[in-house]
């Protein structure tokens, strides 16, 4: 069972995942280069209409945002 404390770190720390990556995917969509912060490499946008997996993401894979585009 997780306490009170556990349940806030662990709060804590998906609030700052997401967060960052909101930050991510803003900064691609709005065509600003954005290195994969595991690799170093660009990472791209993958739109439904190129890819079957939509999302951004590195050419290595360390990064793999999946998007729902409507």
């Amino acid at each position: 069972m997780i306490d009170i404390k556990q349940f806030s770190v662990l709060e804590k720390a998906s609030k700052n995942s997401f967060a960052k990556q909101k930050k991510i995917v803003k900064n691609v969509m709005a065509g600003q280069t954005v290195l994969c912060p595991k690799c170093q490499q660009a990472l791209y946008l993958f739109t439904p209409e190129h890819d079957e997996n939509p999302g951004i993401r590195c050419k290595k894979g360390c990064t793999d945002l999946q998007l729902d585009f409507v």
